[in-house]
């Protein structure tokens, strides 16, 4: 049995937009597929009647600054990530997180994009987006909207998308001011086969030689990714 039936490619959000319209609900946007097309393969994600591919609009596949903000196209790849000085210099643990998913060929295709609407509390890109504070911008039947990253999950592998007819277009952070930086980690079983045990991304703010803002994500600690508020709010205040 065919995993699917069609492929679009769109070259517009609109168009692709339009396709899921009109396969209403029994199609998929595709990306990366390094999640989408393997849950296929083994069972665990029904056949499709439609990929919807996304990969060949460009506003998707950019990085870019301006109106105070980063910009990052959902269907940026993790290698491009890392290849961007812009966000090595401004979104530290964005570069530091996407570094270290997969290997090579798995960060050549994955897209930040799918790492977020796949909504495993263990996406490495995901965790170092909740840090840097990031909105996402939808688009759906009803036009475009920013969200707080943390309202794109209801579970664990559950994302708050419409999949029938929404699709995340891009990212946008606040680049590092004076002061302020960003660092990501992960604990690793030392094959490193598996998902981490955990990872961490933490965004700080240092006035005067104390710390007078602080943000720190981790998963998988729970079945979407935590802020530690706890110990944000005991950092406050401490010399750095």
């Amino acid at each position: 049995m065919p995993l699917w039936e069609h492929y679009h490619r769109p070259s517009t959000v609109e168009q692709a937009l339009d396709n899921l319209a009109h396969y209403a609900g029994r199609a998929r946007i595709l990306a990366g597929g390094t999640d989408l097309l393997l849950e296929m393969q083994q069972g665990r994600k029904p056949p499709v009647e439609a990929l919807v591919d996304v990969t060949q609009i460009p506003e998707l596949c950019q990085i870019n600054e301006g109106d105070g903000f980063i910009y990052i196209g959902a269907g940026v790849t993790h290698t491009a990530i890392t290849h961007s000085e812009l966000l090595t210099q401004k979104a530290t643990c964005l570069v530091e997180s996407c570094g270290v998913i997969g290997g090579p060929q798995v960060r050549n295709v994955a897209t930040l994009g799918g790492n977020v609407a796949h909504a495993l509390p263990a996406g490495d890109g995901t965790l170092s987006l909740v840090a840097l504070d990031a909105e996402a911008e939808v688009a759906g039947p009803t036009g475009r909207d920013w969200r707080p990253i943390g309202q794109l999950y209801a579970g664990p592998g559950k994302s708050a998308l419409n999949h029938a007819s929404e699709l995340i277009v891009r990212f946008r952070v606040r680049p590092a001011a004076a002061g302020e930086g960003s660092a990501f980690k992960r604990i690793m079983r030392p094959q490193g086969v598996a998902l981490p045990i955990l990872g961490l991304g933490v965004w700080v703010r240092v006035a005067n030689g104390v710390v007078d803002a602080a943000r720190i994500s981790l998963g998988p600690a729970g079945p979407r990714p935590l802020r530690a508020a706890q110990a944000e709010a005991y950092l406050v205040g401490k010399a750095f």
